[in-house]
């Protein structure tokens, strides 16, 4: 920042969250080597209690180089994190200062000041990673279009030190914010429901977490814990946000194969076997990785923040969907495979019965 803010305006960050599904995994050990110099395993601060023996999930960290990129005049901070689930995860970080709350829709600007979109800035900076480390993707994949998921960090707070007593009275002012609607339009009902999902530790932390964004206020000046499991629940939405469309495109290209398929072509029928075998364990391996990779947070306060992270995210539901869709998976596998079984009875007993024939009109030949 050029200059230093008053004790009467806001500072803070405006956070924006990308997950690239880029692959089926990736294997960091080789990452890491790719990336000699230039990465390091990601590791969060605690300063809560948590119990020791837990281990924690670390990704692999990416230094970037210097960014000359600019949001409304502010540089722009980029953070490169590689997960082994087969996500390259983009961060893009603006610091911003202002007087009022209602200031901070204007840094919501989707162009850089070079005119070039975030999404662009975040796709291109992942096509670099992925580029340096095209040896360790395994079945590296097409990549679906992400959304931006935005955080506000406040780390001061206008002549105030305690963040709960700061947000009483600016709950529709919050809500406005988080919502991108203007204040005067919110029902009092919609209030409630986006800040129905808040948490804090001490007088001075917060997070409140809504579908569209966040907000996490800490005026120590630490909010990367937060932040690493907003992303890791992120993560998990585009995850299976991705598992889903690939199910939905395969099981409809597997229903049109069988049902265009001749009765007698046992190679074709095998092949769709193989694929939806393929698929069925590929699948059914991410969906537990993705769902278990929050299960080594190790701090009951982030492990607090994750579920309100999961029941606004609606990620139970969109794991049970994934799961549903795999259960169609398996019983297409099955019903195909034992059509499969039974054409090939069929034929075996066709043959049987050729035979059998071929037999007998030897003898009958013979006989004469």
């Amino acid at each position: 920042m050029s200059s230093t803010p008053a004790e009467g305006q806001y500072r803070g960050e405006v956070v924006y969250l990308y997950a690239f599904d880029v692959a089926n995994e990736i294997q960091l050990g080789r990452a890491s080597e790719l990336l000699s110099g230039r990465s390091a395993p990601f590791a969060i601060r605690h300063d809560q209690p948590f119990p020791k023996s837990v281990p924690i999930y670390q990704p692999l960290a990416i230094e970037s180089p210097a960014e000359t990129a600019r949001l409304n005049g502010e540089p722009v901070r980029l953070l490169v994190r590689v997960y082994d689930v087969g996500v390259v995860s983009v961060t893009i970080r603006v610091e911003f200062t202002c007087d009022a709350l209602g200031d901070l829709p204007r840094l919501l600007a989707p162009s850089l000041d070079s005119g070039q979109t975030l999404d662009a800035f975040a796709r291109h900076r992942k096509e670099e990673v992925c580029g340096a480390l095209s040896s360790a993707l395994v079945r590296p994949g097409e990549t679906i279009d992400p959304e931006a998921y935005t955080v506000f960090t406040l780390t001061q707070l206008p002549g105030e030190r305690d963040a709960n007593r700061w947000l009483a009275g600016r709950e529709r002012e919050i809500a406005a914010l988080l919502t991108e609607t203007p204040a005067g339009q919110l029902s009092d009902m919609q209030v409630n429901d986006v800040l129905r999902l808040r948490r804090s530790y001490q007088n001075s932390d917060l997070v409140i977490i809504d579908w569209e964004a966040s907000l996490v206020v800490d005026l120590d000046g630490y909010a990367e814990d937060v932040l690493f499991v907003l992303e890791l629940a992120n993560l998990q939405l585009e995850e299976f946000r991705w598992m889903d469309l690939t199910l939905d495109r395969h099981l409809e290209g597997a229903y049109g194969d069988l049902s265009r398929r001749p009765w007698w072509l046992f190679g074709a029928i095998a092949g769709t076997l193989r694929s939806l075998r393929r698929l069925r364990v590929d699948l059914a391996r991410l969906a537990d990785e993705v769902t278990h990779i929050t299960k080594f947070i190790g701090d009951w306060h982030l492990a607090r923040v994750y579920l309100l992270a999961r029941e606004r995210f609606h990620l139970d539901q969109w794991r049970s969907r994934v799961e549903q869709r795999l259960g169609e998976l398996d019983q297409l596998y099955t019903i195909t495979r034992g059509d499969l079984y039974d054409r090939r009875m069929l034929w075996l007993e066709v043959v049987i019965v050729v035979f059998f024939a071929i037999d007998i009109l030897i003898l009958l030949i013979n006989g004469r």
